[in-house]
């Protein structure tokens, strides 16, 4: 017998030679498929894996961010194996989410039509009820390319062409074979709650979530949030760049000084549409910029600053920080801690009352936070604005109505600015728009604040707490939205970043992340030039060497 102690139930004996499924189903009983993996020494590992002696273990359910990632890759992979046996010739992409809902289609020829939905979902339910078992073998590198070259997966062959890795594990459900970046749950039947929704030329899979509060009922369209990523995607799709196997091969052949001055390019042009658009309505005054942490929001207003020049204003900017109120005045968390995240941290009695003055014509004084003191000063800046002079105000709450309560609407001209990421690792495996903005943070706290990689991730999820809090629910409010994210920048960050997530060993609760976006850069090869990347790049923010200060 063996004795392991498991989180929330204690020491428990079991047979040797059982796996860490064994155990699950002998803690639980019938509630056994609640759980989709397991935590062991910060380190996450799939049901299959042998019980050792003394282990200590937590089983992880859907409300674990580990255990939803299975969730939602087991789903993922439920739902192209029934299209695969519906469509035998259809190609299909897992894209991106969009809010609650994990948005797929299939390519060319195919689109889903509504009458198909039915079709798929009831397939999607044949292949959970029989219960499938979702076996994981270990091949080599080249068994693997030539096992995905004859099912006509070359995305995954192009992927996989420039892994410095020996052995690679690839999936089996009924007879279908894949490759997922992550664990899957041991059997189909794990999944007990989805929906398919139409979302022409694909689908949304819902399924419980923190996002809709694990009501798959719960469902809000954020329609411009799904343009900025249709648009992002056929722009790569035309660039053959849509997977990272491809991107792989541009730096190889040389192509890769090509696709930053494009992707470079792309980003001025969209800037500077959004430039003309302020200006195009005389009514503009103020331009309202948000998103979340690591979005380059700060390059990206004083890159919105110079293309509003050409057109002829002189924008003045504000800063939200000089507007907080007295520390001893700031809410706090329930910690005790101060909560400077909060609206009501923010002065916006003064703040509205100084932009209406601006509006109407008036000379205000701005005021000025002393960080050491926390109480706020005279700045000695007196200003003065006209139609000729728009005020940029950069700040997560940005979006938020209650932030400039007084100001008409008609006078706001609001930016959504986020790392959405269109670059995926294949068809099948997204890149998650959240680990990039967290890989260009760790970069840049590493570089410019001095925050060891543990340090970022300690304050990571107040950050995120405080984008669920403070952002998402207000992004809808933009007029329009900017794509921050670059083709090729994590072909950058990777030299950056490796030798700070190595440091993490596994007495850290932080390991298991740690571990996974090391796994997942292992998939991108390195751009070592850093000279072709424009000094006004928003990757700069990150990095080092840019025209603006940024930090």
């Amino acid at each position: 017998m063996l004795e392991v102690r498991v989180k929330g139930v204690g020491d428990v004996r079991i047979d040797e030679d059982s796996t860490l499924l064994d155990l699950s189903k002998e803690i639980f009983k019938k509630d056994y498929k609640k759980y989709l993996g397991a935590r062991i020494n910060n380190q996450i590992y799939n049901l299959d894996t042998p019980v050792e002696d003394g282990m200590e273990i937590e089983f992880l359910d859907n409300r674990d961010v580990d255990g939803y990632r299975i969730y939602a890759r087991t789903i993922s992979a439920i739902f192209i194996a029934a299209c695969k046996e519906l469509y035998p010739d259809a190609q299909v992409s897992i894209e991106h989410f969009l809010g609650p809902g994990l948005y797929v289609k299939l390519k060319k020829p195919y689109s889903i039509k509504f009458t198909q939905l039915k079709e798929i979902e009831g397939k999607m339910w044949e292949i959970i009820n029989r219960d499938y078992r979702i076996e994981r073998k270990f091949y080599t590198k080249e068994e693997v390319m030539k096992i995905f070259e004859e099912e006509g997966y070359l995305d995954k062959v192009r992927l996989f062409k420039y892994l410095d890795k020996e052995r690679v594990s690839i999936y089996k459900i009924n007879g279908h074979i894949d490759f997922y970046h992550g664990y899957l749950a041991p059997s189909t039947g794990y999944i007990d709650e989805f929906k398919l929704k139409y979302y022409y030329p694909g689908a949304l899979i819902l399924f419980p979530s923190k996002k809709n509060n694990y009501d798959i009922n719960v469902f809000k369209e954020p329609k411009k949030l799904a343009k900025i990523f249709e648009e992002c995607s056929r722009w790569l799709d035309i660039l053959d760049l849509a997977h990272v196997g491809s991107l792989n091969e541009m730096i190889v052949n040389g192509q890769i000084t090509e696709v930053i001055k494009i992707a470079e390019a792309f980003h001025e042009k969209k800037i500077s549409q959004i430039a003309d658009e302020f200006c195009a309505n005389s009514d503009n005054n103020i331009i309202l910029i948000a998103g979340p942490s690591s979005s380059g929001k700060t390059t990206f207003a004083q890159r919105l600053a110079i293309q509003l020049r050409v057109n002829g204003k002189r924008p003045i900017a504000i800063s939200l920080d000089d507007y907080f109120v007295n520390r001893e005045d700031t809410p706090r968390n329930p910690d005790g801690s101060y909560d400077f995240e909060a609206l009501e941290a923010i002065d916006l009695e003064l703040l509205n009352s100084d932009l209406l003055k601006l509006l109407e014509g008036q000379s205000v004084e701005l005021p000025k936070f002393n960080f050491i003191t926390g109480k706020r000063e005279k700045s000695g800046r007196v200003i003065t604005v006209d139609e000729n002079h728009p005020i940029i105000i950069e700040g997560i709450h940005g979006l938020n109505p209650k932030l400039t309560y007084e100001i008409p609407e008609k006078h706001k001209f609001k930016i959504y600015i986020s790392a959405l990421t269109q670059l995926n690792l294949d068809s099948h495996n997204r890149i998650a728009t959240t680990d990039t903005r967290l890989i260009r943070r760790i970069v840049r706290d590493a570089k410019f604040r001095g925050n060891s990689p543990l340090r970022t991730f300690e304050l990571w999820k107040g950050v995120r707490a405080g984008e669920e809090k403070n952002i998402f629910p207000y992004q809808e409010e933009a007029d329009v939205m900017f794509n921050s994210a670059l083709v090729y920048e994590m072909a950058v960050l990777k030299k950056y970043i490796v030798p700070l997530l190595e440091e993490i060993d596994n007495s850290s609760i932080y390991y298991s992340e740690a571990r996974k976006l090391l796994r997942f850069l292992e998939y991108f090869l390195e751009i070592e030039d850093e000279r072709i990347i424009p000094t006004n790049s928003i990757l700069r923010e990150f990095i080092g060497g840019a025209s603006f200060n940024v930090h």
